[in-house]
Order: structure tokens, then sequence, then C-alpha cells
């Protein structure tokens, strides 16, 4: 089928490039980290038969001097 006289043909619009993240310094990641500040917590119980023999708790922060002053002004700690 021929095009009609006196249009030219449409142009084709961009294709949407793939996001593809960009590698970052390990220098890069562990200063984000430390100045957001990383909390983990977990448990562990350790039972034989239904009876729980060991229970192990963890919580931890990993942060900088800096942020976590931040965070304990922000959030005071409260002991029963």
């Amino acid at each position: 089928m021929a095009e009609p006289r006196g249009l030219a043909p449409q142009p084709q619009a961009p294709q949407p490039q793939a996001l593809v993240p960009q590698p970052q310094a390990l220098v890069d990641v562990l200063d984000r980290l430390l100045d957001t500040g990383v909390v983990l917590d977990g448990q562990l119980v350790i039972s034989v038969a239904g009876v729980d023999l060991v229970h192990v708790g963890l919580r931890a922060l990993l942060a900088s001097v800096e942020t976590a002053a931040r965070l304990a002004q922000v959030r005071p700690e409260t002991r029963p």
C-alpha cells in the first residue's frame, strides 16, 4: 500500500531505556549506611521437646557517632 502524497512518515518515539543501577564504591555505601544508621534485631531460641533451653537476643545499632547522638536525642531510651 502506497503512502498518500504530501504526508511525511511519522518519527518513531524513542524507546524507554531500562533502569540500570550504577555501580557504587564500597566507601560510598558505607558512608550512606553510617550516615543513616542500620539496626540489626534478631532472636534465636533452641528448644527440645517444646522446652526452651537457650534464648539469645540481639539488637545492635551500626551508625556513626554523630548519627547515634542525633538518634539518642530524638528517641531517648526508656528502661522499665
